[in-house]
């Protein structure tokens, strides 16, 4: 079962497509579809069936069909939203689309047609705080998180404008038959610090969460309370490696479907720092860096976790890679010119 990969042009206003060779690891491009307003964030529904595009330059969410044998888009039309979103993802079941919004510092649900497709405005939504990064339901579909960051504007491409965030995590409860949220009890966890958590995935059988640090330069592994929904801390790891001091700032974090390696991006440092997860634990432990593009805020993994593709926002390239199994280690496979700004990397597997 090939994967096709999506790479979303922020300044190109279009999303790209290319073929994934799963003997070679190379990108094999396939289409070009038109994509105004800025296309800054992606979302796939549970069947795999339609891509969710989120907008930055006119805020908006979009819903795509995917072609289950070419990879082709087929669009099927747009909601807009008062600000840009950050993050989108559906629920576990595949009845709503979660959204969270940076500048407008709050969450929420949108419901989804019987063709998977965003059918109208939101049903909910829930004030924040600014910095709203993103949200995501667990396992269960019972509960769901909003990390916020812990400085504002934090570009590195930029001087510091230190511009203090609210560096916490909002916790909800999610009533899959209604699509509603709800202030969990307590509602913030606070780390210790200004660590900004900003994004997150969960692991696939143990009660754990991790969490992508991007003002801390590190990543937090959180015990997930099947009871309660609620997190507590297990462990920080730092994302750089040891002297580094270079001002840098993480983005995504990406768990193989395996769960044997987690990878998060380097902003700064431009890198791919590496873990390798414990099975019986969950714990990390440092499994070195690969040199990526410049400010890698979005990269993905192909569907068996062979293979990672890195879009530099700064250089207008993706970077291929392949997972080697028994370490984790990235060994580069080629540099791609995709176009300008890559804001959002997915890759999607197709059925034939």
């Amino acid at each position: 079962m090939p994967d096709v990969l999506y790479v979303g042009l922020q300044e190109d206003d279009k999303i790209v497509s290319f073929g994934i060779d799963v003997g070679a690891g190379k990108l094999v491009p396939s289409a070009e579809t038109p994509a105004a307003g800025a296309p800054s964030v992606f979302a796939v529904s549970p069947d795999r069936h339609i891509l969710y595009v989120g907008y930055r330059g006119t805020p908006a969410i979009e819903s795509c069909r995917i072609d289950t044998a070419s990879g082709a888009l087929t669009l099927l039309g747009r909601v807009p939203t008062e600000h840009p979103p950050t993050y989108l993802a559906a629920d576990r079941a595949g009845k709503y689309l979660l959204s969270a919004y940076y500048q407008g510092a709050y969450a929420t649900v949108h419901p989804l047609g019987r063709d998977g497709a965003v059918s109208g405005p939101a049903l909910d939504r829930q004030d924040t705080a600014p910095g709203a990064h993103a949200i995501l339901t667990d396992p269960t579909n019972r509960f769901a998180f909003v990390p916020h960051i812990a400085r504002q504007n934090d570009n590195v491409l930029e001087p510091p404008k230190n511009i203090p965030g609210p560096n916490f995590i909002a916790q909800f409860r999610f009533d899959a038959a209604t699509g509603r949220l709800s202030p969990n009890t307590p509602f913030k966890l606070e780390p210790q610090g200004p660590l900004g958590p900003r994004h997150y995935c969960f692991h696939p059988t143990l009660d754990l969460a991790y969490f992508s640090d991007e003002q801390g330069c590190s990543v937090t592994a959180y015990r997930v309370d099947r009871g309660s929904g609620t997190l507590s801390v297990v462990e920080t790891i730092p994302s750089l490696p040891e002297g580094v001091t270079v001002r840098n700032t993480c983005s995504q974090i990406h768990l193989t479907p395996s769960a044997r390696f987690l990878y998060v991006g380097n902003r700064g440092h431009n890198s791919i720092a590496g873990f390798a997860v414990d099975p019986a634990s969950g714990r990390l432990t440092p499994a070195g860096h690969a040199p990526t593009e410049a400010v890698p805020t979005a990269f993905g993994l192909d569907s068996t976790g062979t293979f990672l593709f890195a879009g530099g926002t700064a250089s207008g390239r993706v970077a291929a890679y392949r997972i080697e199994g028994g370490t984790g280690a990235l060994t580069p496979l080629g540099i791609y010119t995709v176009g300008r700004r890559p804001a959002a990397v997915l890759a999607v597997p197709l059925s034939r």
